[in-house]
């Protein structure tokens, strides 16, 4: 009766077959300056951005990324 009650073909594993996992990527690890750039231009943004959405006389978005990064660095040095 064990002879009719076949659990498949009988394959050796091997020993370097990769592993495949159904998980996502792992994702990098954002850098404290980054974090701190962000909060600059997100503060800098809301201050020199009019009730109708559009940015400030003299302001374009390339000064305020530039902007942000002296705050950025500013903020960091201790």
């Amino acid at each position: 009766m064990a002879a009719s009650m076949s659990m498949g073909p009988a394959v050796p594993m091997q020993a370097n077959a990769p592993v495949i996992s159904d998980s996502k990527p792992r994702k990098r690890k954002v850098s404290a300056y980054s974090k701190a750039y962000g909060r600059a231009y997100k503060s800098l943004r809301r201050k020199h951005t009019l009730k109708s959405g559009k940015l400030r006389k003299g302001i374009t978005h390339k000064r305020l990324v530039k902007m942000a990064h002296a705050e950025a660095k500013r903020g960091r040095k201790k």
